[in-house]
């Protein structure tokens, strides 16, 4: 060993002394990964492909903590590909080129392949990213693209075109416990020189707390040694998790995936008339800081749309919770917007409002151009009479119980039957009243 070689080592483990334990404890083989066996199980693409030495340019979506970075170092390690990284947060069109030029020559002098690991791509501009197409397309580098958004909104069609996509899964509480247990084992790169151990109620804890993410299981658990240590403990208690977690982890991008799918879990929830997850959602919305009057205009789509005619006063109780929001602001018009959420989740359901405006918008698309049938016309004007406007019309109120029978639509679309009355709640009473006009009319049965 030269004395060069001494020192460069000596560089390198200070290096890495210094990094945070979560850069300290990365995988250094996909056998070390934890979680994901959909991607890296026997027969599984992901795994397979990078087995085989021949990745292809991919997209990594997950959410944070999940191995996005881990696996893009692992893939260019296990085919012996020279590595390039950038972050879309720093990196432009400038960056980019220089890198496919680099790698261009390195194709050409015969040297290794290139991964080029782009972490964030979902914030590259529409010009960034198409930057990246023509070395993408040629093969000059090997993309990995990391991103915590959906990647059909964020990412170009064309590269995505170009790109197999993998989705990561959070871990599972009883996976991220495993690498708590590694890192507070691990005397090389973890933390068995600060503390002896973990107590078993701490480190479930903080498996449950983190909501899958790696990252800050790490961060929290090198925290809570250091807290540890710092009081002469020689383990870690549920005390310092607690103090190192100072609050309890909301998984949430107001401008995100997370925005769109919470959002769709909280109306499915009120939809299928299960208040405690409407509840559960509504509150993962409001202590992530999610737009309160987003979550007000939702429930009051829903509560004509989905409740409707079954409890109409669903609707004021949701307007209600607007205006209430207004008037109060938060935090207290959260009890508002709690009660409302409740309201609609017990509510009975109908959706004949929703189905009768597309009975309704077909009628007409089929019936372009309809007249108004001359009995139906206004005759607020002079001369309207002359015209033969107005002239038939029997005024309901003329009649017993205000029903007579007459058309009221117009001649292409007679006959046509648009609101077929749901059955549960008030509905079911408005439908038998509606089943008696029908019949002293002569309406066919909205069976």
């Amino acid at each position: 060993m030269t004395t060069g070689d001494l020192f460069g080592e000596e560089r390198a483990a200070r290096r890495r002394s210094a990094e945070p334990l979560a850069a300290r404890m990365r995988p250094r083989a996909l056998e070390e990964v934890v979680g994901q066996q959909h991607l890296l199980a026997p027969g599984a693409a992901f795994g397979e492909m990078v087995r085989a030495g021949r990745p292809l340019s991919m997209i990594l979506w997950g959410p944070p903590g999940t191995g996005k970075t881990t696996l893009a170092f692992l893939v260019a390690a296990a085919t012996g590909a020279a590595f390039e990284a950038l972050s879309a947060t720093t990196a432009g069109v400038k960056e980019v080129r220089e890198v496919l030029a680099t790698a261009g020559r390195r194709l050409e002098d015969g040297g290794a392949r290139t991964v080029l690991f782009l972490d964030e791509i979902h914030r590259f501009s529409k010009a960034q990213q198409d930057a990246l197409l023509p070395g993408v397309e040629h093969g000059t580098v090997t993309l990995i693209g990391a991103t915590t958004e959906n990647p059909f909104f964020e990412v170009n069609s064309p590269l995505i075109s170009r790109a197999t996509l993998f989705r990561l899964e959070p871990l599972a509480p009883a996976e991220v416990a495993v690498l708590i247990d590694r890192a507070v084992q691990d005397a090389e790169r973890g933390l068995a020189g600060i503390v002896a151990g973990i107590e078993d109620d701490a480190r479930d804890l903080l498996a449950e707390r983190v909501g899958g993410d790696a990252r800050l299981a790490y961060n929290t658990l090198e925290v809570a040694a250091l807290l540890a240590s710092g009081r002469g403990r020689a383990r870690i208690g549920t005390a310092e998790i607690e103090e190192a977690l100072q609050r309890r982890v909301v998984r949430y991008d107001k401008a995100g995936d997370q925005h769109f799918d919470v959002i769709s879990a909280f109306i499915k929830s009120l939809r299928g008339s299960d208040p405690d997850a409407a509840a559960y959602w509504l509150e993962t919305m409001l202590t992530a800081g999610e737009d309160p009057e987003f979550i007000a205009r939702r429930m009051v789509i829903l509560a004509a749309e989905d409740v409707g005619l079954a409890d109409p006063a669903a609707l004021g109780v949701a307007v209600a919770a607007v205006h209430a929001l207004a008037f109060v602001g938060l935090p207290e018009a959260a009890y508002a917007l709690h009660e409302a959420a409740l309201y609609l989740a017990t509510a009975p359901k109908s959706n004949s409002v929703a189905r009768t405006m597309e009975a309704a918008r077909r009628a007409v698309e089929d019936t372009p151009g309809a007249a108004v049938p001359p009995h139906l016309r206004g005759t607020g004007y002079r001369g309207a009479a002359a015209l033969g406007h107005g002239v038939g019309y029997r005024y309901p109120h003329d009649f017993p119980g205000a029903v007579v029978a007459q058309q009221y639509l117009p001649d292409a679309a007679v006959g046509r039957i648009l609101y077929r009355p749901g059955r549960e709640g008030e509905e079911a009473a408005r439908a038998e009243g509606l089943a008696e006009v029908d019949r002293r009319v002569g309406r066919p049965p909205r069976e």
